[in-house]
């Protein structure tokens, strides 16, 4: 089996968008012209490979809105993105979980961080907000690579808090959600993002076990490693 027989779509978005970090990285740290070409260079490596994953764009208009954000000195570092999601469990032992409207998938409250908040107090916000429910945090239970694990094409971290639920009545965000609901280990909805990595776990954490965060091990060698 040759190199490319073992890749899949999300290896490549994962380097595409890692190479694409690195560029920019360069551009926003250096006024050097013979520099600034190369990095140039490899913007344009990473959206072909990008293209080759996904199809869903261009490579010219992925170099152009990645030229476009670039900054200067430490506003322009890029680091990944942070989202805040929150795993909230019921006296039945259920899992509360959201059908995102945009994409049709089921997953967790979850949301970008917001300035001014912090991780805990984002996670009340996106519950009442996409779910109605008012919760109150209890622990972090797992920190992941969004890019890493598939469940998305930008590059975040994950912080998902296991929560405690206070009050409140189901109600689905009008324009985020198109459905929520109560779901047993035994009867998840699909499509579900990412289940095989998280599920069992924060099963696990609903029914008062006791289990450590759950965070990506290091692979040897970071890119080609095994899971």
């Amino acid at each position: 089996m040759g190199v490319a027989d073992r890749l899949s779509p999300h290896d490549l978005i994962r380097w595409s968008e890692s190479l694409s970090a690195i560029a920019r990285t360069g551009l926003g740290f250096t006024e050097n012209l013979y520099e600034r070409e190369r990095f140039e260079e490899v913007l344009k490596v990473a959206a072909d490979i990008r293209v080759a994953a996904s199809a869903e764009a261009d490579a010219t208009t992925l170099v152009e809105e990645w030229l476009d954000v670039v900054g200067e000195g430490v506003a322009g570092y890029v680091t990944p993105k942070v989202a805040v999601g929150a795993v909230v469990g019921n006296d039945r032992g259920e899992l509360l979980l959201v059908k995102r409207a945009d994409s049709g998938v089921w997953l967790y409250p979850t949301g970008w961080a917001d300035v001014g908040y912090s991780a805990s107090e984002v996670v009340v916000k996106e519950v009442h907000e996409e779910t109605g429910m008012e919760v109150e945090p209890v622990r972090i239970i797992a920190v992941l690579d969004g890019l890493r694990l598939g469940f998305t094409r930008v590059p975040l971290y994950s912080l998902i808090f296991l929560c405690r639920v206070l009050g409140g009545e189901l109600r689905p965000h009008p324009l985020e959600c198109a459905d929520v609901g109560w779901f047993s280990e035994d009867r998840l909805p699909q499509p579900l993002a990412g289940a095989q990595y998280w599920s069992s776990h924060v099963f696990a954490a609903i029914r008062g076990e006791p289990v450590e965060v759950l965070f990506d091990q290091p692979r040897q060698p970071t890119w080609r490693g095994a899971e």
